[in-house]
This record gives C-alpha cells, sequence and structure tokens, in this order.
C-alpha cells in the first residue's frame, strides 16, 4: 500500500484514487459510491467523512442511500476535504490545482501551506453564487446541513491572494445592464443593512436571499454588459451576498453563513475590488473567533490587514488589526493581543473617514471600544474590560443589535468581576433589546449571561433576571 494522507481525521491512501471502482464513481459523479468506497477503504464513519467535507452526517447518509449531488460548489468541497489529486479533480469534472508554486495563506512563518488551486473563470463564480442562492431559497438539504470547518476558508484565501488580476467581465446578453441596475442592487443592500443592524439577521434574511436569486441571478446570466459595467455589477453583488452571510452567521447557520462569505470573496476578486475583499476576510475571522477557531482567526484577520495595506485603507487595517487582537485574546495571547490592539487605535487615529464606503460605516470609536472590552474580557482583566464596554455604549442608537450585544459584555464583565446584582440590571437591558430582535447571537450572549450568573440565583435580582430571561426567550438558543 502507498502512503497515507492524513485530512481532517481521514487517513486516505494516495493509492486510492488509482483504483477502478474510485476512478468509475468520479467519472459518474457518483458521489454515494464515492463515500461507500472513502468508508470501505479508510474505516471511516459517516460523520467523519461529514467532518472532512463540511457536510452533516445526515447528509452524507442521504448520499449513500442514492441523493445525488449537483452542485458545483459541493463537488468542490468533497474533493477539497478528501484532498483529492488533480486527475481525480478532473475525472470529477473540476480545474485541477497548480502544484508548483505553494505560498502561505497569510503568516509565512507559521508554515502553513497548501495548494494554490487554478483560477477559476469569473463565470463559473457567477453560476456557484446563482447556484447557492437557488438553493437556499428552495431550503436545500445540501445548504442547511452544512456545517462550518475553519479549513474550507483556506482555498479561496488562497485564490484571493494568488489571482494574477482582475478577470474581464463583460458579455453578450439578451439583457442590457446598466447604472441604474447596479444602483438599485446598492439601494437595496443599504436598505437590507440598515434592517439588519436594527432588527437582526433573521429580520430580513430571507428577502435579500429571494432578491439575490429572482433579481440579480437575471441579471448576471443573461446581462449584456461591458468591462466596466460588469465589474461594477460584481462588485454591487458581492457587497450583497456578503451581507446575506453575515445575516446567516447572525442566525447561527454557520455552514451556510461560510458558503456566502466564500461566494462574496471570490466575486470581490472576480471584480478587483480589494477594499471589499479586506473586509469579507475580516468578517470571515470575525465567524471563526466566535466559533473558537483563534488560529484561523489569527490568519484570516492578518489576510485582511494584508489585503487592507494594498488597498491603501488605514481604517481597514484598523479593522482587521482589532479582529487579529480579539482572536489572540481567545487564545489566550496576552501580548500579541496588545500589539494588535495598539496598532489598530494608532491607524484609526490617521485613517481618512472621508470616503469610506457604506459597508463601514459601523466601524466607529464605539465599535472600537467593543472589541477592546472583548480582548479584556477574554483575557481576565476585567476592569480594563468594564472601562472599555462602558465607552462603547456611547454609540449610534440605530445599531440596536450593537447595542444589546454591548449591553451584553458589560453585564457579563460585572458578573465576572463579582458584581451580579449590577450584572443582572444591565442584563435586563440587554434582554430587552435582544426581544425585539431576530438574532441568534443576541440570545446566545444574554443566556451565556445567565448561565453565569446561576451560582448567585439566591439573591432576589439574580434570580428576577434568570426568570425573566426564560419567559421572555422560552426555548430559544
Amino acid at each position: 500500500m502507498g502512503a497515507v494522507v492524513l485530512v481532517e481525521n481521514l487517513r486516505i491512501p494516495d493509492d486510492l484514487w488509482s483504483r477502478e471502482d474510485v476512478h468509475t464513481a468520479l467519472a459518474g459523479r457518483d458521489i454515494g459510491a464515492l463515500f461507500r468506497l472513502l468508508a470501505r477503504h479508510t474505516g471511516a464513519s459517516q460523520t467523519r467523512i461529514g467532518a472532512a467535507v463540511g457536510l452533516e452526517q445526515g447528509y452524507v447518509s442521504r448520499i449513500i442511500a442514492g441523493r445525488r449531488v449537483t452542485s458545483i460548489d459541493v463537488l468542490e468541497r468533497i474533493a477539497t476535504g478528501c484532498g483529492m489529486p488533480d486527475d481525480a479533480r478532473m475525472t470529477l469534472g473540476l480545474a485541477p490545482h497548480q502544484r508548483s508554486y505553494r505560498p502561505a495563506m497569510a503568516d509565512q512563518s507559521r508554515g502553513r501551506h497548501g495548494d494554490v488551486p487554478a483560477s477559476r473563470s469569473w463565470r463559473e463564480d457567477v453560476r456557484a453564487a446563482a447556484q447557492l442562492w437557488e438553493g437556499d431559497v428552495n431550503r436545500r438539504d445540501m445548504l442547511r446541513q452544512t456545517v462550518f470547518s475553519s479549513t474550507a476558508y483556506t482555498l479561496p484565501a488562497l485564490r484571493w491572494f494568488t489571482a494574477t488580476s482582475a478577470q474581464p467581465v463583460e458579455q453578450e446578453g439578451r439583457r442590457a445592464v446598466g447604472q441604474p441596475d447596479i444602483e438599485t442592487i446598492r439601494q437595496m443592500t443599504a436598505t437590507y443593512r440598515r434592517l439588519d443592524n436594527q432588527y437582526g439577521g433573521g429580520h430580513a434574511r430571507d428577502n435579500v436571499t429571494r432578491f439575490l436569486h429572482h433579481e440579480v441571478t437575471p441579471l448576471m446570466i443573461e446581462g449584456r454588459y461591458d468591462l466596466a459595467t460588469g465589474r461594477r455589477l460584481l462588485t454591487a453583488v458581492a457587497e450583497l451576498t456578503q451581507l446575506a452571510g453575515w445575516q446567516a452567521y447572525d442566525m447561527a447557520e454557520h455552514g451556510l453563513a461560510q458558503r456566502y462569505l466564500t461566494q462574496a470573496l471570490d466575486l470581490a476578486r472576480t471584480a478587483g475590488d480589494t477594499g471589499l475583499g479586506a473586509e469579507i476576510l475580516a468578517a470571515m475571522s470575525h465567524q471563526a473567533t466566535y466559533l473558537g477557531h483563534a488560529a484561523s482567526g489569527i490568519d484570516l484577520a492578518r489576510a485582511a490587514r494584508q489585503t487592507a495595506q494594498r488597498a491603501g485603507l488605514t481604517v481597514l487595517t484598523a479593522e482587521a488589526l482589532v479582529m487579529e487582537a480579539h482572536a489572540h485574546a481567545v487564545a489566550l495571547h496576552e501580548r500579541d493581543c496588545a500589539a494588535a490592539l495598539h496598532q489598530a487605535e494608532h491607524a484609526l487615529d490617521r485613517a481618512d473617514r472621508s470616503s469610506d464606503p457604506q459597508w463601514l460605516g459601523y466601524f466607529d470609536e464605539a465599535y472600537l471600544s467593543a472589541k477592546f472590552g472583548h480582548c479584556f474580557h477574554a483575557l481576565g482583566q476585567h476592569r480594563r474590560a468594564e472601562r472599555f464596554a462602558a465607552r462603547s455604549l456611547k454609540m449610534d442608537e440605530r445599531y440596536v443589535r450593537g447595542k444589546a450585544f454591548n449591553l451584553a459584555l458589560l453585564a457579563s464583565v460585572h458578573a465576572r468581576h463579582g458584581e451580579p446584582e449590577r450584572a443582572s440590571a444591565i442584563g435586563t437591558e440587554a434582554l430587552t433589546l435582544t426581544t425585539q430582535l431576530r438574532s441568534a447571537r443576541a440570545v446566545r450572549y444574554v443566556r451565556d449571561l445567565q448561565t453565569g450568573l446561576m451560582s448567585h440565583r439566591r439573591r432576589p435580582a439574580v434570580r428576577q433576571f434568570i426568570t425573566r430571561v426564560d419567559a421572555a426567550l422560552g426555548q430559544r438558543r
């Protein structure tokens, strides 16, 4: 038997891909047969196979039972998760990877390398995005069952850094696309972003996906546009796709959010929008850190910082640095966290905010203070965390969800510092806002506070808060 490749707890013999039965499964895109062969030759359970390719065990089971996989994006995920060599990928109908160049994703000193994928055509990016929107609107299991995998961000990040240049996005379609169409997308994005901040990701997420599927897809697939119009179109669509991913993240649909953010980054890469790419990489870092994948959060934040510096956007550099600091704090890297926070503060001080894009309006002193508070809270530095958490509440009142987060942060700091009555009073304010939101993150922060106060439930104020949470949130988790 040949050498063995370890992939997400799957030990795949490298000679498996040359077997005739495997070749037959790949050629027929029979993923069920492929999964059965993987299980037979590696001893892997359906759960372990699912972990490798980023799918829930139940969906893997249905594939093995005969459900067909037709989405290129899902096939790409399976190929990447299994570490398929180029000949196997091509048999499956996917583009090969380039093997000759192996750069680090973000920090070469860490020695994390990966094979760089060949650049996809812009039409492949568009088709993959359209498939994602259609599947989401139709609530297909393959999307709803997808789980988050920090390694699944490596491939799009590598595509981002290794793209040689922006592609010529133009085509001859039956429907003329012009600036009014693009401005409509931008205005809809601004409206949905405002609703997201005021009411949470679940309030308008379905509307966003339907707009992408029913209105945007025909523009991109059937449209007629020149090079300049095509790039503006893709930039606008990338921004709305990023927002859809952020909404899914806020609703704890983390695998789906990852798919959206990945597609948004690919579209921004195709459009050549470096600034938006930095923002999307920062969002990826935010999600990874929130889910406890600190190492990935650090790498993605550094990738965002390099991209922001390349774009010459100092405020985006500051944002990337606070994302890196938060990931360091979660990993308990106190010195690295302090260094990143110091750099972020100085970057924001010298940033010119006069030409900020609309999607960066949220990043201000209050947001920065909140991130400082989260960092010090994670590091157990309660008094410093309290000071910054209190400062974060001097904020734009339109960001209702953000205020709920910041109140929950301040309450949690008081709880950890041994002030349960004060924590309960502030937590009640956070609870009031949370009941107005459709945000799984807001609910989680309040529930975490409730759990943290359980040891003090004999105190009347704390017991009253715990009871109020259960009454207001019911089964919401």
